[in-house]
């Protein structure tokens, strides 16, 4: 079989894959280092360093080594001021709700609280009363238990949520409730926030659950890989935890 061909154009993904070659380089690269990492060609390498050198993307040493220019500090600093995680949650909160027809919201850690940063959910006559800004105990509820796993919290509990990338919660914040929650990463595998899906108790069952879970999952790694982090945990197939009793 054909090796699948990468998206756009080849020489600009060349290019790419030298910069991110510098990922984990402190002391810049030589020229055989790059072209280690990148399996490209001497001469590739030194046609595609000279024009990201004009464009300040690299810089190269009097002793022949590459390090990363000042321009990719630059944009960095630009992303900072223009990032706003409402751009990449609204688009995946809006495909969550449509096709369960639950509520789905963002949460990040404030503290030892969680707070709601965003929302959305489908008219209903019974549905999750969240509020955006709502502020709730951190050890309570699947989204809680994900920002503590996800933040080092030890504990066998905890290792199993970092195993399995999702947290389960049956009537824990609230009688009747359930939620599904799932971490979002940013570079270098940052916790961000953490997605969840909730949804009445009397509407949740095994069945329930093995539909929905796929979906939180993709979301969370659809986010993930916006935002620079790995999304490689949000493969299936999904451990199950053994310990989440479904009602009947």
């Amino acid at each position: 079989m054909a090796p699948e061909k990468e998206p756009g154009v080849a020489a600009v993904n060349r290019a790419l894959s030298i910069l991110m070659a510098f990922e984990d380089s402190v002391e810049g690269l030589t020229l055989a280092e790059l072209a280690t990492a990148t399996g490209l060609y001497h001469s590739t390498i030194l046609r595609i360093c000279e024009s990201l050198e004009n464009y300040g993307f690299l810089n190269r040493l009097e002793d022949g080594r590459f390090m990363l220019g000042s321009t990719p500090f630059y944009l960095g600093m630009l992303y900072q001021d223009s990032f706003r995680i409402w751009d990449y949650a609204a688009p995946v909160l809006r495909e969550l709700v449509r096709t369960t027809k639950e509520t789905a919201a963002i949460y990040i850690r404030d503290g030892n609280d969680r707070v709601c940063l965003h929302r959305m959910s489908q008219p209903r006559s019974v549905r999750m009363s969240v509020r955006e800004g709502e502020r709730i105990e951190l050890d309570k509820g699947a989204a809680g238990k994900v920002l503590l796993a996800f933040s080092g919290e030890k504990g066998k509990k905890f290792d199993i949520i970092r195993e399995s990338h999702y947290a389960v919660s049956l009537s824990e914040r609230l009688s009747e409730t359930a939620a599904i929650a799932c971490p979002v990463f940013g570079v270098r595998q940052q916790l961000i926030c953490s997605i969840s899906l909730g949804l009445p108790l009397f509407r949740f069952n095994r069945e329930v659950f093995e539909e929905f879970l796929p979906l939180v999952m993709q979301a969370a790694k659809g986010m993930t890989k916006k935002l620079g982090g790995d999304p490689t945990g949000f493969e299936p197939p999904y451990k199950h935890l053994e310990k989440v009793v479904f009602p009947d």
